[in-house]
């Protein structure tokens, strides 16, 4: 089945500001898509200056996504995703890769960006024996997100949350914590938490950083390795613990990229 996105109306029209640079459609540029305004790629060009390898970095980052979710899917048997900051639509999104692995995967995308929200209907595509929705929500609102997914959702049963590289738009660790908290209270034990983030572990990555963060909307904050691994604080994490997005599982692909400062882990609530 299909569901129609939850929240308080279309308001895209009144809300898509074209000529300010927005990171999801930023980050869609960086990964080859066509989603995208002037704006959006003249910060991108700014970026890739500083750091041609940038797009290469967000590919390696949504394979490392593909990764997780299959495993979640195929090995810890979950059959639930809750997808937090879910960007613009692109090749393998969440419920692809879910309910290949198990068709009656549900899955509930939330994001706040209107462009997104003007493309929530591609997102909305499922096998027959499984859900999609989409929630026009802010990560600072889990108590809302909850409450809106638990409409598609079963939360007494076990769910995946997926923080796809939206972590780093919350400057404080103890904020972020935070929000890892109350979203992971809200869910049963033998949930999971699947993240990534940029890594304050190479001068291009923080030079690439700070020209976003001239001009681009939300902030993005690096963190260190340690620091993303604070936030799993309580889960069990899985093996192999935090590491670069080309170390987590690695296909063959991946084993053939570099490392690279882009973190990545997921934990296991008991």
């Amino acid at each position: 089945m299909t569901e129609h996105p939850a929240g308080d109306g279309d308001t895209t029209a009144a809300k898509l500001e074209t000529n300010i640079p927005q990171t999801a459609r930023i980050w869609n540029y960086l990964l080859g898509g066509k989603d995208n305004f002037e704006a959006d790629r003249a910060v991108g060009d700014q970026i890739t200056a500083a750091m041609p390898h940038l797009g290469t970095y967000a590919r390696l980052s949504r394979k490392y996504l593909a990764r997780a979710v299959r495993y979640l899917a195929a090995e810890a048997g979950i059959r639930q995703f809750l997808d937090i900051g879910t960007g613009l639509p692109t090749a393998d999104n969440t419920h692809e890769v879910a309910q290949r692995a198990a068709p009656d995967s549900r899955i509930v995308y939330v994001d706040n960006d209107p462009l997104v929200l003007a493309h929530a209907r591609a997102l909305l595509t499922s096998s027959p024996e499984g859900a999609t929705a989409y929630v026009d929500a802010d990560l600072r609102d889990p108590e809302l997100i909850l409450d809106e997914a638990g409409k598609t959702l079963d939360l007494t049963k076990p769910v995946a949350l997926m923080l796809m590289g939206i972590l780093g738009h919350v400057e404080s660790d103890e904020a972020a914590k935070s929000i890892v908290d109350r979203l992971l209270a809200g869910l049963p034990s033998g949930s999971y938490l699947a993240m990534y983030d940029g890594g304050d572990t190479e001068e291009a990555v923080v030079e690439a950083a700070r020209i976003w963060n001239i001009s681009a909307e939300p902030k993005y904050h690096l963190r260190s390795p340690e620091r993303i691994a604070a936030l799993f604080d309580g889960l069990e994490i899985i093996e192999p613990g935090v590491v670069s997005v080309t170390r987590w599982k690695p296909d063959e692909e991946a084993l053939a990229a570099p490392d690279i400062a882009q973190f990545a882990a997921v934990g296991r609530k008991a």
